[in-house]
C-alpha cells in the first residue's frame, strides 16, 4: 500500500549557480556550481514526501539513456517506490537547462523529452486505488496526457475515495483553459501559481483566479504567489496567508515543495489552514538551496519549523 501517488514529468535538470547576469553572445561566464540534479514535478513532490515519512510511488516515463537511469537510481535511492516509471525506446530523457541570475527569477530551457509520450493508459489504475492521494504533476507539460483520460482517472480515484490533486506547467501556445474545464470538476485540490493563473484565466488578482476555479467545479483552489504568500477558496471559506521569512538562495522546485507539504497536511486529515501551514513550510525550505530538493524539510524538522514560526493566515 502506498501513501500518494505521484504521476507526471520527470526530468533531468542541469543548473548553475547564480550568476552575475546573463552572458552576452559568445561569452564565457563563470558559475560556482553546475549540478546534474533530478527534477519535474512528480519526482520532486515524491521525494520531499519520503523526507514526510510518506509512502510514494511514481508513475512516469523516461527513456533508455543515461539520464533516464539516473532519474530512477535516485529515486530509489531516496525511498520512492519507482516500480511504475516506463523506459521507452528511441526518445530521450525530459531535460531542462536551469539559468539562475542573481536578484532575477529563474529562466528554464526545456525539452519534452520521454515526457511527451506519456498518455493516461502509462498510468496504473490499480496503484491509484492503493493510495490515499492522487497527485498529477506538470499537467499540460505532457501534451499525449489528454484531458478526458486524466478526468475518468480522477473519477474512478473519488468513487475509490481518493483524493485528486492536480498542478500544472504551462509550455505555451494552447489555450489552457480549454484543456482544464473537464479536469477541474474532478479535481479535489488545484495547486497553480499565480503566474500560471493569470495566463489559465486572464485575471490577475490571486483571489479572482481562485474563485474562478472554484466556480468552475475544483473543490479548493490554492493560489501561490511565491514571496507574497497564498490564497485558498473552498466551500464556504476563503483564506489568504503570508510566506515565511527565509534565506532566498534559488526558487526551483518551491512549487513541488509547497505541493508535498500540503499533501501531508491532506493525508493526516488536516483542516485547509493546516495544509497551508505545512505546504508554506515546505517550500520555504526549499529555496535555501539552488537545487529542487535538497534543502527540502524532514518530517521532524517541520514540525519543529511550525511550532517556532507561525504563518499569519486570514479570512476574507
Amino acid at each position: 500500500m502506498i501513501d500518494c501517488l505521484s504521476v507526471g514529468i520527470l526530468v533531468a535538470d542541469h543548473l548553475c549557480a547564480p550568476i552575475r547576469r546573463m552572458p552576452a553572445a559568445g561569452e564565457l561566464m563563470m558559475t560556482d556550481h553546475l549540478l546534474l540534479n533530478i527534477g519535474g514535478c512528480a519526482s520532486n513532490a515524491a521525494m520531499d514526501l519520503v523526507r514526510l515519512g510518506v509512502r510514494v510511488a511514481v508513475a512516469g516515463c523516461v527513456g533508455e539513456d543515461s539520464f533516464g537511469q539516473f532519474v530512477i537510481d535516485t529515486l530509489k535511492k531516496e525511498g520512492v517506490d519507482t516500480q511504475s516509471i516506463r523506459r521507452l525506446q528511441g526518445v530521450e530523457t525530459s531535460g531542462t537547462l536551469i539559468i539562475n541570475v542573481e536578484g532575477e527569477d529563474r529562466r528554464f530551457i526545456h525539452t519534452f523529452g520521454a515526457n511527451g509520450r506519456m498518455t493516461a493508459a502509462d498510468i496504473p489504475r490499480e496503484r491509484i486505488r492503493e493510495a490515499k492521494v492522487f497527485y498529477v504533476g506538470g499537467y499540460l507539460l505532457m501534451p499525449a496526457l489528454e484531458q478526458e483520460g486524466v478526468a475518468e482517472l480522477f473519477r474512478e480515484a473519488r468513487a475509490a475515495g481518493v483524493t485528486t490533486v492536480l498542478d500544472v506547467v504551462l509550455p505555451g501556445g494552447i489555450d489552457y483553459w480549454k484543456q482544464l474545464e473537464r479536469l477541474l470538476p474532478e479535481t479535489d485540490v488545484f495547486l497553480p501559481n499565480t503566474d500560471e493563473a493569470a495566463l489559465i484565466t486572464g485575471k490577475h488578482d490571486p483571489r479572482e483566479q481562485a474563485l474562478q476555479f472554484h466556480a468552475a467545479g475544483c473543490r479548493t483552489a490554492v493560489i501561490t504567489c511565491g514571496g507574497s504568500g497564498t490564497v485558498l477558496v473552498t466551500d464556504g471559506l476563503r483564506l489568504q496567508a503570508n510566506s515565511f521569512q527565509v534565506p532566498f538562495v534559488g526558487g526551483t522546485g518551491a512549487g513541488d515543495a509547497f505541493d508535498a507539504g500540503y499533501i501531508a497536511g491532506l493525508l493526516q486529515g488536516a483542516d485547509p489552514r493546516t495544509c497551508l501551514a505545512w505546504g508554506s513550510a515546505l517550500g520555504a525550505s526549499c529555496v535555501r538551496s539552488i537545487g529542487a530538493t535538497e534543502s527540502v524539510f524532514t518530517r521532524a524538522e517541520t514540525e519543529q519549523f511550525l511550532r517556532d514560526n507561525r504563518l499569519n493566515i486570514t479570512e476574507w
